[in-house]
């Protein structure tokens, strides 16, 4: 009996993926720059800690309200495409089935084999066809907005939790260099990570996350540094 073939993807991934990466991504990212920015600012070890776990509590807490409120918007939609097209099942029977036939030839199957495949997907399950091959809803892909809440705020935690720690334990002379430096490499090393459990490149995606947040760390860092001279 020949060995049974095994194929592994990872769309399965996708949705607590995407937020595991954008909270992790922002966590480091914005509070190393306010950690940059208010020490750049010539303000005090203690005042650029406060300020760096302040960072933390508002950002984890805004990152699973928006991703809620954002995933949940998306469920709602979905929800609502699922309940209308129940409705056109009900009302419409067999003018559903011919919709479905027609998507399976612009497929690529020919007219029998088309409507014989969509009456025996009808008959298991006719929603769930229509859910997957007209609207494109699948169980894989559908909107799970408590998932990605939590794993955003818990993402966002950790994530900025690096930088922070660098800080809490460095001089308060070397904070800005020490902190800016390691939060390259985190960056760095979140961008491979993500590429790699998506099955992606690792280079051209730690490459990306890198260069923005340095940016964005190099912008922040610089209106600190000219504030401290204003004020």
């Amino acid at each position: 009996m020949p060995p049974r073939h095994r194929e592994r993807h990872v769309t399965s991934r996708i949705g607590w993926l995407r937020a595991a990466v954008l909270g992790a991504n922002d966590g480091i990212v914005s509070t190393a720059s306010l950690v940059l920015g208010v020490a750049a600012a010539h303000a005090g070890h203690a005042n650029v800690i406060l300020a760096g776990v302040s960072g933390l509590v508002a950002g984890a807490g805004a990152m699973a309200a928006g991703e809620y409120v954002s995933v949940h918007s998306q469920a709602d939609a979905e929800n609502a495409e699922l309940e209308r097209e129940r409705a056109e099942l009900e009302a419409d029977d067999k003018a559903e089935r011919k919709e479905l036939t027609a998507i399976y030839v612009g497929r690529g199957l020919d007219q029998d084999l088309a409507a014989q495949v969509a009456d025996q997907l009808m008959a298991h399950d006719a929603l769930g066809a229509h859910a997957r091959d007209e609207l494109g809803i699948s169980e894989t892909l559908t909107a799970r907005p408590i998932q990605a809440a939590l794993a955003s705020a818990a993402s966002f935690a950790f994530g900025a939790a690096m930088p922070l720690g660098v800080a809490m334990f460095v001089p308060e002379r070397r904070i800005v260099g020490c902190v800016a430096g390691t939060s390259l490499v985190f960056l760095w090393g979140l961008g491979a990570l993500a590429a790699r459990v998506g099955g992606a490149e690792y280079r051209p995606a730690a490459l990306r996350v890198t260069f923005w947040g340095a940016l964005a760390m190099a912008l922040t860092a610089g209106v600190g540094a000219l504030s401290g001279r204003i004020i």
